[in-house]
């Protein structure tokens, strides 16, 4: 009884000295604290109602992939290519398409590209690290009493934490996307939800111009890891663990963060339960062999290491028990790993993305890393999801965070010192053979880092006024910015990756934009034209427009399940396991230049985030990271040194910005005098 009493007044001091909480409103174990939604709408209220992600029809397949081709291949290149897409459209295209579209009737509840998608990342035997796993850097907090590595982790892992309970007891919101917030996102609209059929939601939502997304990877956020297997690696998924994965200098630890009924636990517990840790592992000496190393190497590479190190029977207990179960990992650097620096973020970017490798376990869908001064990023493992489901977890855990945080710097702590039921640390069994992989697999994964190049531009000029107050659209504005930067830097135009989210369909993950198009290829070459010979600012600024507008339709088309990479894809794949032979369009030139991806883009406009890093998809290709904010837009690029020269491409990139806003600012002048004419 006077444990019970203790323990309820330290939560009550740690919610005032914190100043974010009334300590009387609730108890630990009320919706307050355990929930970080109790939404009126269950959350998967819509997944029943959800639209099928259609198959588009072959001829229009045929038309766009002829279209996105066009402006990278030679006119004899784009004429041969003609004659064997129409010999495949009316010939293997057609058969193949037919059982596409028979295995898809059979499986109505999943999408067509769902579980070829899922092999295709499973499959794939290179590391993780740079080729799959992406880097986001959460915005760092403005008051220093929360921005302490122990607080803000401590904050981090409950926001987590209370996100999974919402998940798991279908409290957390629907995923909703809509056209007007203001109108829709409401009380109103969720009550005439309410009372409409599930089987019909989504469509009643429709007639709100509020379109519900699909939520089937949100359960595996927590608690799933990717387990390296030879030929071809496995999810595996352990939604009622109560623990989470800590690592620090390379030493790994376990930490309970539910109780047995599998609430949270209170905030001074986990703070407690932090601070022990990391007071233990000040004891120790930095791992010197650092497991986490392995999850950065070769998939099959791993895979051999990993079923010998599990031959012993105490390894293999640790392992799966508490790191591959594990709800999510906790990353905590010290200050030789670095820290955040605005006027030089490039050191700290690559250790997050990729770094050492030593304290880090790549195979978890998720890893937040917390440096030692407080910065926080997300690490993730990608096959099992897309941006759509990490973006909103990492939003909501940042508002959360900053708006209700449960400790401060100066919050009471429930020591756990020697409490080693709950505060774990995995004390592995290394033999020989496998401190000779970590060996190798770190010499690797150095070498590779140490070729890694990383260059950013901040570009104040540009950001998301300018664009509304010429009526542009951003995204479109930085792709062509992007086709202009690589036609002034390296004389041509290459294959371009752009995602478009198709979670508005059941099981939909992804589809490819090509930004490259031939409007924009006619706008470079327009704009790049002698003095002399330059066109007016007016007609530059239609070229803009028109760029604008076949970005807009590419989107929409991709949105929809209407663009062409994964219907190709998925016709390939069909072909596969026909026991067919390959068809001749993916020999072609044509096709193996659209998915050799030189400039890889990913969108990162959220303004939680302030920086986001990814590898190249090929050797001598960019990693494009960008955002069109407020007051700027900006780009991250990673290239490897003896491959592709980022710092070329970045000085270009500005180049073309000043380019493209000096078109823009003298096609406004132009129409103002023009109206001052007129009247």
């Amino acid at each position: 009884m006077f444990r019970l009493k203790v323990h309820k007044t330290r939560v009550a001091a740690a919610a005032a000295a914190s100043a974010t909480r009334n300590a009387t409103t609730t108890t630990t174990h009320g919706n307050h604290y355990q929930y970080l939604q109790t939404s009126k709408l269950p959350t998967l209220y819509f997944q029943r109602s959800l639209p099928r992600l259609p198959i588009p029809l072959l001829e229009k397949t045929c038309e766009r992939f002829l279209a996105a081709v066009q402006p990278i291949v030679s006119g004899e290149e784009y004429a041969h290519t003609q004659q064997v897409v129409e010999q495949f459209r009316q010939g293997i295209g057609m058969e193949l398409h037919a059982k596409l579209k028979q295995r898809d009737e059979a499986n109505k509840h999943t999408s067509y590209i769902s579980q070829p998608w899922f092999d295709m990342y499973l499959a794939d035997r290179v590391p993780l690290p740079l080729n799959y796993n992406p880097l986001v850097v959460l915005k760092n907090e403005t008051r220093p009493e929360y921005q302490q590595q122990v607080v803000r982790a401590t904050n981090m892992i409950i926001s987590s934490l209370r996100f999974w309970r919402s998940l798991q007891a279908s409290k957390l919101e629907p995923e909703v996307y809509h056209m007007n917030p203001k109108k829709t996102d409401n009380d109103n609209y969720r009550r005439w939800m309410s009372i409409a059929p599930k089987a019909f939601a989504t469509y009643a939502s429709y007639a709100f111009k509020a379109f519900p997304l699909d939520m089937s990877q949100y359960s595996r956020l927590f608690g799933t890891s990717r387990i390296p297997r030879l030929g071809k690696d496995e999810l595996v998924l352990s939604p009622d663990a109560k623990h989470i994965l800590v690592m620090r200098r390379g030493n790994m630890y376990t930490m309970n963060v539910l109780d047995s009924s599998g609430y949270i636990e209170s905030p001074s517990v986990i703070l407690g339960r932090l601070k022990s840790l990391i007071a233990l592992d000040a004891q120790k000496a930095p791992a010197s062999v650092p497991l986490g190393v392995l999850t950065s190497a070769q998939r099959d590479e791993w895979a051999n290491s990993r079923a010998h190190f599990i031959s012993s029977s105490k390894n293999a207990d640790l392992l799966q028990r508490e790191v591959d179960s594990a709800l999510f990992c906790l990353c905590l650097d010290t200050e030789e790993d670095g820290v955040y620096n605005e006027s030089d973020p490039t050191p700290l970017l690559k250790e997050l993305l990729a770094g050492k490798s030593t304290n880090r376990w790549f195979d978890k869908a998720i890893s937040l890393l917390v440096s030692a001064d407080g910065t926080t990023s997300i690490n993730f493992e990608h096959s099992w999801g897309d941006g759509v489901a990490v973006l909103r977890y990492l939003n909501e855990i940042y508002r959360d965070t900053t708006k209700q945080p449960y400790v401060s710097a100066s919050t009471p702590h429930t020591p756990a010192e020697g409490d080693t039921s709950n505060v774990r640390y995995l004390d592995f069994e290394f033999d020989d053979r496998m401190r000779a992989d970590v060996e190798t697999a770190y010499a690797k994964n150095a070498s590779v880092m140490a070729n890694l190049d990383m260059n950013t531009l901040r570009y104040p000029k540009l950001n998301k006024g300018t664009c509304k107050r010429h009526g542009l659209s951003p995204d479109s504005i930085m792709q062509l910015s992007f086709q202009l930067a690589y036609r002034q830097a390296f004389q041509r135009y290459v294959g371009t990756y752009e995602s478009c989210s198709t979670s508005a369909f059941k099981h939909g993950r992804t589809e490819t934009m090509r930004p490259c198009t031939m409007a924009t290829k006619a706008f470079c070459e327009a704009v790049l034209q002698p003095s002399q010979k330059q066109l007016s600012a007016g007609e530059l600024r239609a070229m803009i427009d028109k760029c604008s507008s076949v970005h807009g339709q590419l989107t929409k088309d991709a949105a929809m399940g209407q663009g062409f990479d994964r219907h190709l894809f998925a016709l390939k794949h069909t072909a596969q396991l026909e026991g067919l032979p390959l068809p001749s369009l993916y020999e072609t030139e044509a096709y193996k230049r659209i998915n050799y991806n030189i400039i890889s883009t990913s969108t990162l406009g959220a303004d939680t985030v302030i920086a986001g890093s990814f590898g190249p998809v090929v050797k001598d290709g960019l990693g494009l990271g960008y955002s069109i904010m407020n007051d700027m837009a900006g780009a991250i690029v990673t290239t490897y040194k003896d491959q592709a020269r980022g710092k070329e491409f970045i000085d270009s990139l500005e180049a073309a910005f000043d380019t493209i806003c000096a078109v823009i600012e003298r096609s406004s002048s132009a129409d103002k005098a023009k109206a001052a004419v007129r009247n």
